[in-house]
């Protein structure tokens, strides 16, 4: 008795799943283009703060980090990881991007921070 009233049931649950549509995939965005912006790669964190400042959010996650820091126009996004006992920046993005690497050269100037002596 209880593997009719399984087929049927498997058979009513496959009808109803046949019906729906199937999901829509959403496109991943383009990638950035390769190259790092002068200067950036390999500084520390510290070496980043003299630079720019606190930044405006920070995510830390096994031993690397996220630096943002915003402005009107552009946000940057720094990439730390691990070199020894500190951190230091290994990949730089900006939005908007630059026309030939993943960072915007006059997005970075506008956040740059001079440090007061």
């Amino acid at each position: 008795m209880i593997r009719p009233i399984l087929a049927i049931s498997l058979c009513a649950l496959l009808c109803a799943c046949a019906g729906e549509p199937a999901p829509q995939t959403i496109p991943l965005p383009s990638q950035p283009p390769a190259g790092e912006p002068r200067g950036f790669i390999g500084m520390s964190a510290s070496g980043l703060l003299n630079a720019f400042g606190s930044p405006t959010f920070v995510r830390k996650e096994n031993g690397s980090a996220i630096w943002r820091y915003d402005e009107k126009d552009c946000r940057a996004f720094f990439f730390l990881y691990a070199k020894g006992a500190s951190q230091v920046v290994r990949h730089v993005e900006t939005i908007p991007r630059g026309t030939d690497i993943a960072a915007d050269p006059t997005c970075l100037a506008s956040l740059h921070h001079q440090p007061v002596s």
